[in-house]
């Protein structure tokens, strides 16, 4: 990749000695101007670092800008579907989304920030968007966990999610499942309704939102037209919902 870059900005060197050269120079012929160049590059090494460095910088800004659009396009499939499990204040001044897997560990890492949170700002709202790209246990457990909300509510959906999220281990469809025998739920419904076109739809849109948003890991939280990547603790959350509040 820097191999790459180095030979573009040779290649714009190049073409900006050629374009701003007096007539006089215009006769001179590629060899000799790639000459110049190299001895100049060699002698100034840090231009290259220099320029790779703002490369890099105004990538990552059209990246950044480019992901804020796309958020900004989905912001009602993020903030107001009816499928994804609610926490805190439904009607919140502030949202938090999370995009999770119930096999991930760093999501079990970060479980515990999610709840301060809730229980810290009783302004805030968090949707949990089921994400699951950790193989066939997980898609076994989210389309349990939207059985659960499809069929038991909202309330129920909360509490499977949060002691779901808890267990330990590799999570598939029977240990999601025996946990909502333990919670007093009709596992034969839930397991009807886990095969049904509704739910496969679901995890299917969510799939897709997640790829047109750009975002390839769990978790991955999104506040306001931000994302943030990772268990990064309850803190950056925090002031990332504070600064949206405060625009």
């Amino acid at each position: 990749m820097k191999s790459a870059r180095l030979g573009q900005l040779g290649c714009y060197a190049i073409v900006l000695l050629t374009t701003v050269a007096p007539a006089s120079a215009q006769s001179v012929d590629r060899a000799e101007i790639e000459k110049i160049v190299r001895e100049y590059l060699v002698q100034n090494p840090e231009i290259i670092e220099d320029a790779l460095t703002e490369l890099e910088r105004r990538t990552q800004i059209a990246q950044a800008q480019a992901r804020s659009q796309a958020i900004l396009a989905e912001t009602d499939v993020l903030l107001r579907s009816g499928d994804d499990v609610i926490l805190g204040n439904p009607d919140g001044d502030a949202t938090l989304v999370e995009f999770f897997d119930f096999n991930c560990g760093y999501c079990k890492r970060a479980a515990p920030d999610v709840k301060a949170l809730v229980a810290e700002d009783p302004k805030l709202r968090i949707v949990l968007k089921e994400f699951p790209i950790l193989g066939p246990g997980s898609v076994e457990a989210a389309k349990v966990a939207l059985s659960v909300k499809r069929i038991a509510g909202d309330s129920a959906a909360r509490d499977f999610h949060v002691r779901l999220m808890e267990m330990q281990g590799q999570i598939n469809a029977n240990r999601a499942l025996d946990l909502t025998e333990e919670m007093g739920l009709d596992r034969k419904k839930l397991s009807e309704e886990m095969a049904t076109p509704a739910v496969e739809a679901i995890i299917a849109a969510n799939l897709a939102l997640a790829q047109r948003l750009g975002l390839t890991g769990t978790p991955s939280f999104i506040v306001g037209d931000q994302v943030i990547a990772g268990a990064v603790g309850k803190e950056p959350l925090a002031d990332a919902i504070k600064a949206v509040r405060q625009k």
